[in-house]
């Protein structure tokens, strides 16, 4: 186990720039992806995470996810996804809830023993594209230009907001519903996201210190000057069985050097 994770560890240095297509899911196996669970760190026994029908398979039922070996700055990534049918206590009548964690450091099981320290693409029903910063040793920090709604601080897309800095809590994609619910099934008046069963592309431009959340072709979520601008991508074991086709990276258009 401590030749694993040194090795993981090791990963983190030098990341890459694509210069193409990189397909990070090959359809077959998690051959590019290694596994942590809370309660299981490098293993697997319950299969949580598992490949068939050219699918990734993560159940839910146990809290970490799937992190790349290798680590990335600069690209555009794409993601594709649909919820299953399963939830799992203590999330078993809540929204069902997953993420992709880009830039992603540290040490596994960083941030309360199950994911790296990170800012988060959020998956959740009504969430999606939500910002997060997932703390570790270090709080991962990002400025949004925003809206003030009661508590929760919304991306405005005119670009007209008020520019916040946060190093921990939650940007809100523009249209989350100000009256969402975290219950099995939600759905907002305005979310981009569809229905149960039904395939999502989710994009993650990461260009410097900028990252830019697109829903299904709409962009839904904007942040810059980001305090972590490469690392692994991790996609999270949240209580709610999620399918996975596609996960590969692009070059980013006038990336930064």
């Amino acid at each position: 186990m401590a030749l694993a994770a040194a090795s993981v560890l090791a990963a983190q240095s030098n990341p890459i720039q694509p210069t193409k297509t990189v397909k990070l899911f090959n359809g077959k196996n998690l051959k590019n992806w290694y596994t942590w669970l809370k309660e299981f760190k490098y293993e697997d026994p319950n299969k949580v995470f598992s490949v068939a029908n050219k699918m990734i398979r993560i159940s839910g039922q146990d809290w970490g996810g799937i992190a790349t070996r290798e680590s990335y700055r600069d690209y555009h990534l794409i993601v594709e996804w649909k919820w299953g049918g399963k939830t799992w206590a203590p999330r078993l009548d809540r929204a069902r809830d997953s993420g992709i964690l880009v830039h992603a450091v540290g040490e596994d099981g960083a941030y309360g023993g199950i994911w790296l320290e990170s800012i988060e693409s959020q998956i959740i029903e009504g969430g999606s594209g939500d910002f997060i910063m997932v703390g570790g040793k270090n709080k991962p920090k990002m400025t949004a230009k925003i809206q003030t709604i009661g508590r929760e601080a919304y991306w405005v897309r005119d670009g007209s907001g008020t520019p916040v800095t946060k190093e921990s809590g939650r940007f809100n994609w523009w249209g989350r519903d100000p009256e969402w619910k975290d219950a099995v099934n939600f759905r907002g008046k305005q979310d981009v996201e569809k229905a149960v069963g039904e395939w999502n592309r989710q994009e993650v431009i990461c260009d410097g210190g900028k990252i830019t959340n697109l829903l299904n072709g709409v962009v839904v979520n904007e942040g810059y000057d980001s305090s972590h601008t490469a690392g692994k991508i991790q996609i999270q074991s949240e209580g709610a069985e999620i399918f996975i086709r596609r996960v590969e990276i692009r070059p980013v258009t006038r990336a930064r050097p």
